[in-house]
């Protein structure tokens, strides 16, 4: 999380009743008894499956989305999708409101983050995007040539590398401009023929009665009360993820333009999602 945009103060939450203490209770047990089953269960499979597939991961990732699928039904998210799904390798890239954004995410596709370094240090988050293959990077440009070459060898592997190209998280009601920087990677001579991009729009809906900015987690906003207050919640909103139709990296001319035509596409869909305007039949997931 970063504070490197002109955000507003986060809303003063209130002191959570005693109930809200219980669910917080009744859920956050089973929730971290799933999160160290899954993820023993994967870094064990992970010691017969590297020796074979090495880079290759044809079984870990679907416990990963299993896990944050049962994330979700426990924390009562309910989440619907609806788009095309991409077919082959490729990048996917997100608007990012939450680390909720994580098992929202994944619970979806097979995907794996790319992240800024410091996450990786971060309680219970670092433990878990490392077990589930995050590419943790420096936005340094002394680091560019390290991580395009990084960039290459999962992309060419089949990973499908998930980017937040925000550079931070937001309150929810806002997309942010698309940083151009990790664009630059996708033109490189391995890359830009074959590979295509997917633009995906994620839109937190509040629970009734609530702030819109409910499930923002933002600026100097801490993770233990941001997960206090989502498993106390008595009644929760919804989340939607939007896919968007596939482009491919050869039809641009530089980064600028590929990145400006995903933005502009989530960016509308997370407008329009917004304002409960009519759009195309939904899929429900959860």
């Amino acid at each position: 999380m970063s504070a490197s945009w002109e955000s507003p103060l986060p809303p003063t939450e209130p002191s959570v009743s005693t109930m809200g203490l219980l669910r917080a209770v009744l859920r956050g047990a089973p929730l971290a008894l799933i999160l160290i089953f899954g993820l023993s269960l994967l870094l064990l499979l992970r010691l017969i499956e590297r020796p074979i597939f090495g880079m290759h991961r044809p079984v870990t990732p679907y416990i990963t989305q299993a896990v944050c699928r049962s994330a979700l039904v426990l924390l009562r998210l309910k989440l619907t999708a609806r788009g095309p799904r991409m077919a082959g390798p490729g990048a996917i890239v997100a608007n990012h409101t939450s680390w909720l954004d994580i098992f929202v995410l994944n619970s979806r596709k097979n995907v794996y983050f790319v992240s800024k370094a410091e996450v990786a240090s971060w309680p219970g988050i670092g433990w878990l995007a490392r077990a589930t293959g995050t590419l943790f990077i420096r936005r340094d440009p002394r680091e560019a040539k390290a991580q395009t070459q990084m960039f290459e060898s999962r992309l060419l592997d089949g990973h499908r590398l998930l980017f937040f190209p925000e550079g931070t998280s937001t309150d929810g009601i806002r997309v942010l401009p698309f940083k151009t920087t990790l664009f630059a990677a996708f033109f490189s001579d391995r890359l830009r023929e074959s590979l295509q991009v997917q633009g995906v729009s994620v839109i937190y809906h509040a629970p009734n009665g609530e702030e819109p900015r409910f499930y923002g987690w933002w600026g100097d906003m801490e993770f233990g009360p941001s997960l206090l207050k989502m498993l106390a919640q008595k009644r929760q909103g919804r989340v939607e993820l939007i896919y968007h139709d596939p482009v491919r990296v050869a039809d641009f001319s530089s980064r600028k333009s590929l990145a400006a035509h995903l933005e502009a596409q989530v960016r509308a869909a997370h407008q329009a999602a917004r304002q409960g305007l009519i759009l195309p039949e939904e899929e429900v997931i959860l």
